[in-house]
């Protein structure tokens, strides 16, 4: 069975795995680094404001879950938190690094195009195309068991379909694009740099095709 994450149990998990990646060294989080994580303006959708209780909260709950550990320094009496959904010994969740980074980024942004996801992959897992991406999403939705990612109705006017995980609970994944849900929460509209980024990726995908058709 799943886990069901509220959307601040998703943004702790997923705060833990991408600053795993990022930043080892300064891995496993303290509470207050775990906090500015959860509440970056960047590289998050939707920003959050949560307080350094509330991300407590969500942590007692994921350890409840035997999804985020807490560790105690008994020489500085600081606590610090990793997280157990995957890749761990005990983890249920084994991912390549491709896999775990569309994973991350998915808690972190909610759903996002094959283009979205390559183009703010990079300092997670670099990949060589699209299509690339679309194979690994592909192995997440058709893996052994219950797939862990649904692709959604494509939006008018958007090139592809959005794809989301599965973690904040059923999706819906026939209903119109402006009626989809996930969890408690409708998916943000994509900012003005998303927007700006889906259109570098396009461009440099025609740049390829015409190079390639120069020989």
């Amino acid at each position: 069975m799943f886990p069901e994450f509220s959307a601040e149990e998703a943004r702790v998990i997923g705060c833990l795995i991408e600053k795993s990646v990022i930043t080892p060294d300064q891995y496993p989080l303290t509470l207050n680094a775990l906090t500015n994580a959860c509440n970056q303006k960047s590289s998050r959708n939707p920003v959050m404001k949560l307080t350094p209780g509330e991300v407590q909260r969500a942590v007692r709950k994921l350890e409840e879950k035997h999804l985020v550990r807490v560790e105690e320094s008994f020489r500085s009496g600081v606590q610090k938190h990793s997280q157990r959904f995957c890749n761990t010994r005990y983890s249920d969740f084994q991912f390549d690094d491709a896999q775990l980074a569309i994973v991350c980024l998915l808690l972190l942004r909610g759903p996002q195009t094959p283009g979205e996801i390559r183009a703010r992959s990079g300092r997670l897992h670099t990949f060589a195309d699209n299509d690339s991406v679309v194979d690994v999403l592909t192995t997440l939705m058709e893996r052994d068991g219950d797939p862990l990612v649904v692709r959604l109705p494509r939006t008018p006017g958007r090139k592809d379909s959005e794809y989301m995980h599965v973690f904040r609970g059923p999706v819906d994944s026939t209903a119109a694009p402006s009626t989809v849900t996930v969890g408690d929460s409708p998916p943000s509209p994509p900012t003005a740099v998303e927007k700006l980024a889906e259109r570098v990726t396009k461009l440099e995908a025609e740049v390829a095709e015409l190079k390639r058709r120069l020989g």
